[in-house]
């Protein structure tokens, strides 16, 4: 039983950080990494920021791949984040948030 338990546990914790290692390879096809860095602030915000501003927030995920969608201002500040093209699906968008609402 005990071995079935660790197996499971395995399997999760590898899909887990396969998700992640997707959203960061995700984000730099995508064109994400030309305004932000994981832990400087660049053109806009660090994802680490913005990760914190979110934390806690249980709408996070649903907020922020609206915004990305989107686009916008105001969050960090003046500077407009751009809407991101449609070639990046909203599953994608979906995984690139996960992946940065794990950095807080």
């Amino acid at each position: 039983m005990k071995i079935r338990h660790l197996l499971v546990l395995s399997a999760g914790l590898f899909i887990s950080a396969n998700a992640m290692a997707d959203g960061a390879a995700l984000a730099k096809q995508s064109g994400c990494m030309t305004c932000h860095a994981v832990d400087k602030k660049m053109v806009g915000p660090s994802f680490k920021a913005v990760a914190e501003k979110y934390k806690g927030d249980s709408e996070a995920a649903a907020k922020l791949a609206v915004k990305v969608r989107k686009g916008g201002k105001g969050s960090f500040g003046a500077t407009e984040m751009l809407a991101t093209p449609a070639k990046v699906s909203d599953d994608d968008i979906k995984n690139i948030v996960a992946w940065i609402l794990t950095l807080s």
